[in-house]
Parts: C-alpha cells; structure tokens; sequence
C-alpha cells in the first residue's frame, strides 16, 4: 500500500488477529457521515456487506461475542491516540509571545521629549542615541519573539497535517463499524424472518416442549445479537462525534497559525518600516527644534545687546555732561568741613577747661602731700 492510498474497511470474524499497521494518509475532502443504509458504501463494500452477513452464525457464541470486536479495538486504540496525540493546545505560552511584541512597541515611545530651554537644548543632543537604544533592544527582543513563534508556527502545522490523518483513520473505522452494524442487521432481519418465525409456527403447530424451547432459545440468541449491534452502535456513535472534535482542534490550531503568520509577515515588518520612519521624523524634529532654539538665542542676544546698547549710550552722555566735581559734592564737602571745625574748637575749649582743672586739682593734692609729711615729722 503506497502513502497516498487510504485503508480500506475490513470485515473478519477474527477481530484480535495482528494486521499491519495503516499507511499514513494524505488529506482528503471532509467526507459527509454515512447514514445507516447501503446507499452510503460501494458496490464492492455492499458485496462485502451482504458477503459477510451469509457467513455470520447467530448459534455460534462465540462470533457472537466477538462480533465487531476487532472494530471497537481499532476505535479504543484510536481514541487513545487521539488522547495523546489530539489535545486542546495550551496556546498561552503563545498568547504570552504575541503580548510580549506588543509591549516591545510600546517601550519605544518616539513622543517623549526632553524639556528645559536653552538647557534642554543640550540634553536634546543624546536624544537620537537613546531612540537608537531603544530601537536595537526592541528589534532584538521581537526578533527573539519571532524566531520563538515560528517554532510553534512549525509545531502547529505539523499537528494540522496529523489531524488531516487522524481524521481519515477516523472515517474509515467508520465505515467499518457501518458495515458491521448493516451486515449484523441484514442477518438478524433474515433469521427472525425465516429461521425464527419457521421455529416459532413449528411449535405453534406440535405443540412440543423442545419445539417451543429451540424457537425460545433462537429469539434469545437474536436479542442478545441485538444488543451487540446496539453496543456497535455506541461505538460508531463515539466514531461520529470524534470527526467535529478532532476538527475543532484542528481549526483552533489553523487560527493561530494564521494568527502568527500575520504577526510574522505583517505586523513585525510594519512595525519595522513604522518605526524607521519614526526615527526619521524623529531626527528632523530634533534638527528643526535645534534650529528654533538657535533663532531664539539669537533674537535674544540681539534684544539683549540692544538694551545694553542703549543703556550704555545713556550713561556715557550723562557722565560727559557731568562736571569734575558736583555742586552737591562741594556743599557736602564744605558742610563737613565747618561741622569738623567746630568740632575741633569744642574740642580745643574743653581741653583747656579740664588741663585748668587739673592745675587747680593737682595743687591740692600737692599741698595735702606737704601737709602729711609735716604732720609725720612735727
């Protein structure tokens, strides 16, 4: 069997016999379920069908109990594949990258400026550099980003052309347990129709206990037939609703493919494109706020100049009209000069006054003096 024919469904009375495993299975058309009727298989299939019910033996216990069995094993393997191999994907880690991408582009904020007049003018110098920092470490973290998410982009379609797969297998142990179940019935439908119903008018007829007993014991076996087209039944039940599931998935992990393809090649290369136009608007702003700093300086140093001009001019033509020496200063002057005079006379009476004291004073005290020594020596 080569890799792009798909296994075809098989009927046995030996269900645990070992058979190769199935070929993996290119995608095919989503194939609508089979409704419970042979219009639904082939002709070989409704041959095999109608085959394999002429060879089915309801008084054989055996095939009984293993009626379908080899079926539901390949459903109950199935399943347990589908369990490891088919699971809701835990898209955060996903989620979290895509997040990550759009926190990198709102660290870079082009808007912020620095502020502070002339000053400011200067810090404006290192502006640039610090958006190209900011640039380099944004791009290098969405570049860290991208090369994470085409790994899962990888992964995810991977898992899509495994469910394509599984859905096939899916399909074809389907139609299997169909078969199964249309083969069952045509059988059971047969044997109370001809075997049953001969047994039961046998009986009717002689009246016999065994006879009663041989069509009691057939209608037993054909309940108990029923029962095992009934569990087939659950189990195509299972197949049926495993289709949507494994689409489901399927789907989820289509969306988020699509969903980091449209990251990978639209939204990282026009954030790109966006923020090297950024940096360009960028650097002309800083240019032209440069440029209207510069002006403003400039205007002012004329302003400036002008009125330290005028002030200048002013002050030199009120000192070429000044005198050597101000009126005012003279009368000053000679104010001074009177009061320091009369000071000085004051001054000069009262030294006179205390230095006649003094005589007065010292006579006195030199007449006490003689007096004393007399007195000692009289």
């Amino acid at each position: 069997m080569n890799e792009n024919q798909m296994p075809e469904p098989t009927l046995t009375f030996e269900p645990f016999a070992e058979t190769a495993p199935a070929a993996p299975i290119v995608p095919a058309e989503e194939p609508a379920p089979p409704a419970l009727d042979e219009s639904a298989l082939s002709e070989k299939e409704r041959k095999m069908v109608a085959d394999f019910a002429a060879q089915i033996e309801l008084r054989d216990s055996n095939m009984i109990l293993q009626y379908g069995a080899g079926a539901q094993k390949k459903m109950a393997d199935f399943s347990e594949s589908a369990l490891t191999n088919i699971r809701t994907k835990d898209l955060g880690e996903v989620g979290e990258m895509l997040t990550s991408v759009v926190t990198q582009l709102r660290e870079f904020d082009v808007e912020k400026e620095e502020k502070g007049g002339l000053f400011g003018l200067f810090k404006k110098n290192n502006k640039m550099s610090t958006m190209m920092v900011k640039y380099d470490k944004a791009e290098n973290n969405v570049e860290r980003i991208c090369t994470q998410l085409e790994a899962h982009q990888v992964r995810l379609l991977k898992d899509i052309a495994m469910l394509d797969k599984l859905y096939e297998l899916n399909h074809v142990y389907f139609k299997e347990l169909t078969m199964y179940i249309l083969a069952g019935k045509k059988k059971l439908a047969e044997t109370r129709r001809t075997q049953l119903a001969e047994l039961m008018e046998k009986a009717k007829r002689t009246g016999l206990a065994e006879d009663a007993q041989a069509a009691n014991d057939l209608a037993a076996l054909c309940d108990r037939f029923e029962k095992k087209l009934h569990d087939l039944e659950l189990t195509r039940m299972i197949s049926i609703q495993m289709a949507p599931q494994i689409r489901l998935v399927q789907n989820n992990d289509t969306l988020m493919s699509e969903k980091i393809q449209s990251t990978l090649v639209n939204t990282i290369p026009l954030w790109k494109s966006q923020m090297v136009l950024a940096l360009g608007v960028a650097h002309s702003q800083q240019a032209a706020a440069a440029q209207r700093e510069v002006t403003n300086m400039t205007n002012e140093l004329l302003r400036k100049n002008a009125q330290t001009l005028k002030m200048a001019t002013v002050e030199t033509a009120k000192e070429s009209e000044r005198g050597i020496v101000d009126i005012e200063t003279l009368r000053a002057t000679n104010e001074s000069l009177i009061s320091t005079l009369d000071e000085v006379i004051k001054i000069q009476d009262e030294g006179r006054q205390k230095r006649r004291e003094a005589e007065t004073e010292l006579s006195k005290i030199e007449n006490e003096l003689k007096q004393k020594l007399l007195d000692i020596h009289g």
